[in-house]
């Protein structure tokens, strides 16, 4: 009877060893599939800033502020944070001290304090491209006390939440985080009301040709959900050249694009170009197409040439080579595709002091379709195929931009 009770226990002893060692294994497998945090940086723009954080796999996340003191949250499901992004915060007037805790739930919580009121504007993951692994990214920007205090707690937080449990704060927040992982753009198609732009040859107005391309282009942008556009205007309306940037600036765009359509003394001159700002114009006909556009302003009475200040903010603002050379790759790209399908002007990339183009910090480009003056290319430009094709066109080179953004480093 002593040997049985002997062997039941050893029995039992080897059963509980044997189910400790399973849920043993089944922790360190839990913890060794987990995902890694591995670095964080933070890059400066105009007020704004944006964070990368880069990890080995795609994660949850719940992205919320707090104040008392103001405070930037990140939490983090099913992933490891290395200690050592505590230690890379670089200058910036945003973020300053990174810390890296728990949650009630035992999720890593990164907070950063923050130096003056800011909101989250975007969230979002990018795959594994090109060298990077995953990456995910916050912006943020700076904003009043007001708007900051609208923009508390987790009734308002960006959440991405891949399981089956989700609660309706989580589910109305991450229908506004898929809104605002939406690029947006903002497409201005040129003069309007009583400023016609250039009249063609058969008497048809530019700015009749440049909304209704504007129209196909948004159109075809939409179609597949991936953008956010807005137009300067959808009606026969004038907006002042400077409106038309602070409209841009309003919808805080990722791509600005104004749309026209060209003429010229020449009747034989025909093709499509593409500009991108600069004080200095690249040849004589630039610097007078850009004088002639710039004049529309003076049309309704406002001559933005007194407004010195301004301007000279906004001069100053161009100085930031980001958003200078994201214009001239998007410029770039338009080139390569439009010249797959329609025929373009030598020297196709071209540079002008457009006022259209001035908004600080978004990529802008203005898109001539071709001469109005020239009968052939009018007829073209007055038929709604050759104008969706000229928008498909575009998308593509769209496409290509905000792929090109992904693969490349983001700081």
């Amino acid at each position: 009877m002593r040997r049985t009770l002997v062997n039941i226990w050893r029995s039992l002893r080897l059963c509980f060893l044997a189910l400790l060692m399973v849920c043993c294994g089944l922790f360190f497998s839990a913890n060794a599939f987990a995902g890694n945090i591995s670095a964080l940086r933070i890059g400066q723009g105009v007020g704004s800033v944006r964070l990368v954080f880069d990890a080995d796999s795609k994660f949850d996340y719940n992205v919320f502020l707090l104040s008392n003191p103001k405070r930037l949250v990140v939490d983090v499901k099913d992933s490891n944070v290395r200690s050592q992004i505590e230690r890379n915060v670089d200058k910036n007037n945003v973020l300053s001290n990174i810390r890296v805790g728990k949650t009630p739930d035992g999720d890593a919580r990164i907070a950063f304090d923050l130096k003056q009121p800011a909101i989250v504007k975007k969230v979002f993951m990018l795959p594994p491209q090109s060298s990077f692994g995953w990456r995910f990214v916050i912006d943020m920007e700076v904003s009043s006390e007001r708007e900051f205090a609208a923009h508390i707690g987790n009734q308002h937080a960006f959440i991405q939440d891949s399981g089956k449990k989700s609660t309706k704060t989580a589910s109305k927040s991450s229908a506004v985080s898929k809104s605002n992982s939406k690029r947006i753009i903002v497409l201005d198609p040129g003069h309007g009301g009583q400023d016609p732009g250039a009249i063609g040859v058969s008497g048809v107005y530019e700015k009749n040709i440049t909304l209704a391309m504007a129209k196909e282009l948004k159109k075809i942008l939409e179609k597949d959900g991936d953008y956010k556009v807005y137009l300067t205007r959808n009606r026969d309306v004038f907006i002042p050249l400077r409106e038309r940037v602070k409209i841009a600036r309003r919808y805080k765009a990722d791509l600005f694009l104004s749309i026209h359509a060209d003429s010229a003394l020449n009747k034989n001159a025909k093709g499509l170009s593409v500009y991108t700002l600069s004080e200095t114009a690249s040849d004589k006909e630039a610097a007078a197409l850009a004088e002639r556009e710039n004049k529309a302003d003076v049309i309704a009475g406002l001559n933005f040439a007194e407004h010195s200040k301004e301007v000279s903010d906004i001069l100053i603002n161009l100085a930031q080579r980001e958003t200078m050379n994201r214009s001239s790759e998007f410029a770039n790209f338009m080139v390569q595709e439009m010249r797959k399908s329609v025929k373009l002007l030598d020297n196709t990339h071209r540079f002008a002091g457009f006022a259209v183009l001035k908004a600080p910090d978004v990529p802008a480009v203005l898109l001539e379709m071709g001469y109005l003056s020239n009968r052939t290319e009018e007829k073209l430009l007055r038929q709604a195929s050759y104008r969706r094709k000229l928008a498909k066109s575009a998308s593509a080179a769209i496409d290509r931009y905000f792929e090109n953004m992904q693969h490349a480093s983001l700081f």
